[in-house]
């Protein structure tokens, strides 16, 4: 960072996101421009070995980015990693070319990875053999510092005082060649990210939450993937409206189907059939194709092979015995909606009412989000089946057993173990 970046860094953190006062007139943001310009993209065997020689020549953090396809692909696999590193300059990595990157992040495997927003980006970039040991999440260091805005380029211009150039950050990276003004914007998510991870370290030691910082990070650089979705159709969107077995089980099929089509032609399950064509379905039950065709959907654009499987699909829900029907809801796994406490278990309502407000209360005073001071889903556990004893101790060890660090059991424990006793 420049001197002028780290004096632009510290007057910014100062204050809240870098407002000038209401009267002074605010200065022009400058866009940001590529330090070297635009890297060529790395496509080949070749082209990747050097790559990986000169990043593993280099020094320091690394920056690191990735770029997806969600809405237009099946899946979430990157069709564009972005890197840069102190002696390495950038690089835009095509992973349809070079599928395998494992070779550059064992070449990495002992520096710290800079990313923004990180838990959306390391399942794509494990699929292709890029997976950090230590990191340092810019967008959870926001958080965790009281900014209100923690998009990237709010970050940038906040902290840094530049401007990144938007608006493609939603295009369809699987396409080929990639447009140029798609390559520069790539290349500029990681322009400034480690004079950004700096400026936010400063900022977070200042306030005494980097040690915090550092355990969130090692928590998510330590996690393992996530398993499977149960029941993934029930996600879709509208099931709410859904209440009959026999529906249910008309929203599985379909969705079934259209999921082994999208996944054959590689493009998103949104694009083959919508949530809300097959919750119609669902609630309509067709009887035939005619039917079928009638509803929202499912018009004429649509050709007559596709609209049999569908019809297919629901005819095999309605064929199916009603044991093999799906029940209504998903198991539970942990406490109920809080919606329903009130009626199946009061003392547990008042715990919970009497934790949030704590939390709540804490989150305020330390100027972060509740959510990353604890989450919901950790106070909901704790307060629908507590401890035996509600002693500080005993919370501890329950907050441990659900998963908070070290940090958040210090500040939150005591807060629960009074809100727990309080309502006994």
């Amino acid at each position: 960072m420049t001197d002028a970046q780290e004096t632009a860094a510290e007057t910014a953190l100062r204050t809240t996101g870098g407002a000038p006062p209401d009267d002074v007139e605010p200065a022009p943001i400058p866009l940001l421009e590529p330090r070297e310009g635009i890297p060529p993209v790395v496509a080949t065997d070749d082209a990747l070995a050097e790559v990986i020689d000169a990043f593993a020549r280099g020094t320091g953090p690394v920056a690191v980015d990735a770029e997806r396809a969600s809405g237009y692909r099946y899946g979430q696999r990157a069709y564009l990693v972005q890197l840069r590193r102190e002696g390495a300059g950038s690089a835009l990595i095509d992973p349809v070319g070079c599928p395998d990157l494992s070779g550059l992040g064992e070449v990495l495997a002992g520096a710290e990875w800079i990313l923004h927003a990180a838990t959306q980006d390391l399942p794509c970039l494990r699929e292709i053999g890029m997976i950090p040991t230590r990191l340092f999440d810019t967008e959870l260091a926001g958080r965790l510092a009281g900014f209100p805005r923690v998009g990237l380029g709010a970050m940038v211009e906040s902290v840094l005082g530049y401007a990144l150039e938007k608006g493609h950050s939603a295009v369809d990276w699987s396409t080929r060649p990639l447009p140029e003004p798609w390559l520069r914007y790539a290349a500029l998510d990681v322009e400034l990210l480690v004079d950004l991870r700096d400026a936010l370290e400063k900022e977070l030691d200042r306030q005494g939450k980097l040690e915090w910082a550092r355990q969130e990070f090692d928590a998510i650089a330590a996690a393992p993937p996530a398993p499977p979705r149960k029941d993934p159709w029930r996600r879709t969107s509208g099931m709410h409206k859904v209440r009959r077995r026999r529906q249910m089980a008309v929203v599985r099929e379909l969705w079934t189907a259209r999921d082994k089509v999208a996944q054959r032609r590689d493009v998103s399950p949104g694009k083959v059939l919508s949530d809300s064509a097959i919750v119609e379905a669902a609630l309509a039950v067709p009887a035939n194709l005619q039917a079928l065709t009638a509803l929202p959907g499912f018009g004429h654009r649509m050709g007559r092979r596709q609209l049999e499987q569908w019809q297919a699909a629901v005819d095999r829900a309605k064929a199916l015995p009603d044991a093999e029907l799906p029940q209504p809801g998903q198991p539970l796994n942990g406490p109920p909606p809080p919606r329903s406490w009130a009626d199946k278990d009061p003392a547990a309502a008042a715990r919970l009412s009497a934790a949030r407000a704590a939390v709540s209360a804490l989150a305020e005073e330390l100027n972060l989000p509740q959510e990353n001071l604890i989450t919901p889903d950790t106070v909901r556990r704790v307060c629908w089946e507590p401890p035996a004893e509600a002693t500080v101790a005993a919370v501890t060890e329950a907050l441990a057993g659900h998963g908070a660090r070290a940090w958040q059991i210090e500040l939150v424990a005591p807060l629960l173990a009074r809100a727990l006793t309080a309502t006994a």
